[in-house]
């Protein structure tokens, strides 16, 4: 009978180990590509149970709904890290244990939303900016924002359907802060967004590249690693920083207090903080990375892209979108409904 109890025991405990050898991320889609999952399972013998998410309130909703934390690795927007480090949701990082952190560019290791760089790893980043067919407009000085609400781009323009995004550049061309929580600012943003809609075409944010190189629309906003897949299949396509500045979007790894395998988020981590893999991620996404020591990896045509990566002196145009405050939200969402029903 003892013999039986300590078979059983035994396997239990072998049941035990290999529940724990795993590492439970969740994810926007498409911002993780498969061979880096694939490429660490491989390398560390830790299986990858991976599920995504399309916005970061699906994603915070899930995580205040569960009693008991089910995920090793999230990977909220900016703004979403200040809320949820206000809210006790994540926790601090010990970088001792991340001796890859210092791949990571400095301007992105100290920003806005997590000052002290507690919190966050930086994983992928874009911005949105102004996106032109030049065949179209070969002559036009296409700088700033403003320059969009000229007569000339009737019934033309793309914008994104990003309720923030668009209030950023409501926001920018009156010469506000796109993280301003005054609501009468927001009001004077919507106002200058309804001067704008004779102007718009359409709004669409999953559709961007496909939209741009089949000549669909010929104008407008788009994000960066958006105008670049554009860009390969139709070199009349250009992305303009625009001078009036823009926002920096940043989408970033982070631990959930009490972790079920925290450890495991921990090579996880580290893991995808090498140079090679995050050049293997910039590669296949075209997304732009925080990780510096990544460029020395990637081809040529990639690494001096001027569409995904900025100069350093564009950067210092670029805000980092930060949250923002209960009143301001409920006005952008209630302004958004708005400006579409016109």
């Amino acid at each position: 009978m003892k013999k039986w109890v300590y078979i059983a025991f035994s396997l239990l405990c072998t049941l035990a180990r290999a529940n724990d050898n795993v590492v439970n991320v969740y994810a926007w889609s498409q911002e993780v590509s498969p061979k880096v999952v694939r490429q660490f399972q491989k390398d560390t013998g830790i299986r990858v149970n991976f599920s995504t998410f399309d916005s970061n309130e699906v994603l915070y909703a899930k995580m205040k709904a569960s009693r008991q934390t089910q995920y090793d690795v999230v990977e909220p927007s900016s703004y979403y890290i200040m809320r949820m480090a206000r809210e006790n949701m994540i926790e601090k990082l010990d970088l001792g244990k991340l001796s890859n952190y210092k791949n990571l560019n400095p301007a992105f290791t100290h920003p806005d939303y997590d000052p002290t760089g507690e919190y966050s790893i930086p994983w992928v980043l874009g911005l949105a900016g102004i996106v032109v067919n030049r065949k179209y407009y070969p002559n036009d000085n296409l700088e700033k924002w403003t320059d969009l609400w000229s007569p000339k781009y009737r019934n033309s323009l793309l914008l994104l359907d990003d309720p923030r995004e668009v209030f950023n550049v409501g926001l920018l061309t009156l010469g506000y802060s796109p993280n301003d929580n005054n609501v009468q600012h927001l009001k004077k943003a919507y106002e200058n967004l309804v001067a704008l809609l004779p102007n718009v075409r359409l709004y669409n944010s999953s559709s961007v590249p496909s939209l741009l190189i089949d000549e669909d629309v010929t104008i407008g906003m788009g994000w960066n690693a958006d105008a670049y897949k554009a860009h390969l299949q139709n070199p009349n396509i250009e992305f303009i920083y625009p001078k009036d500045k823009f926002v920096i979007w940043v989408d970033c790894f982070v631990v959930p207090k009490n972790a079920p395998h925290r450890e495991n988020a921990y090579k996880f981590l580290n893991y995808v903080l090498q140079a090679k893999i995050a050049a293997l991620q910039v590669k296949e996404t075209f997304y732009p990375t925080a990780n510096l020591a990544a460029i020395d990896y990637l081809p040529p045509e990639i690494a001096n892209s001027k569409i995904i990566f900025p100069s350093v002196e564009q950067l210092k145009q670029g805000y980092f979108q930060t949250d923002l405050n209960d009143d301001a939200l409920e006005s952008i969402s209630r302004y958004w409904q708005l400006l579409k029903l016109q």
